[in-house]
């Protein structure tokens, strides 16, 4: 009896472990399409930009490449400031981003900003698929960013 309990312990133990370990190597685990916009570039040439933009862009630069490389946000397919902003209360909330209310607005806009210029046809493109309420607010968000900036 004391055998058949030890045995049923190691076994209960290593199943646990090996749950663990695959726990652990899906969470490693990077999804394809996040594995492509980490391939792509990892920089913008931000220097036709408004300085105020290009100021945003060293926080974001600087914030966001301490948890992933700068290519993920780039060149990614997030092009409209609801977006923008899910993905920022995201990051902040991860623990160790250093991202703080002030620098997420930071980045927000730059992101918005830049999505506005470098990305307008992929911007153009989900625009025409939104519904005209989304597509309004989406529209004035973006007038807002960037009328801050003229």
């Amino acid at each position: 009896m004391l055998m058949n309990t030890k045995l049923s312990t190691i076994l209960l133990g290593g199943a646990a472990f090996a749950v663990i370990g695959a726990g652990f190597a899906l969470s490693q685990a990077v999804d394809p399409r996040i594995e492509q916009f980490d391939k792509g570039p990892a920089t913008i040439n931000v220097s036709g930009y408004p300085a105020a933009i290009q100021q945003d862009y060293a926080v974001f630069t600087q914030k966001c490449s301490q948890c992933h490389k700068l290519s993920r946000p780039i060149n990614s397919d997030f092009v409209l400031p609801d977006e923008w902003s899910r993905y920022i209360h995201r990051m902040m909330s991860k623990p160790g981003s250093g991202i703080d209310s002030g620098s997420g607005a930071k980045i927000y806009d730059f992101l918005v900003y830049d999505s506005s210029v470098r990305k307008k046809a992929k911007l153009d493109a989900k625009l025409a698929k939104a519904s005209p309420a989304e597509k309004a607010a989406a529209e004035a968000k973006i007038k807002e960013v960037v009328g801050k900036y003229k």
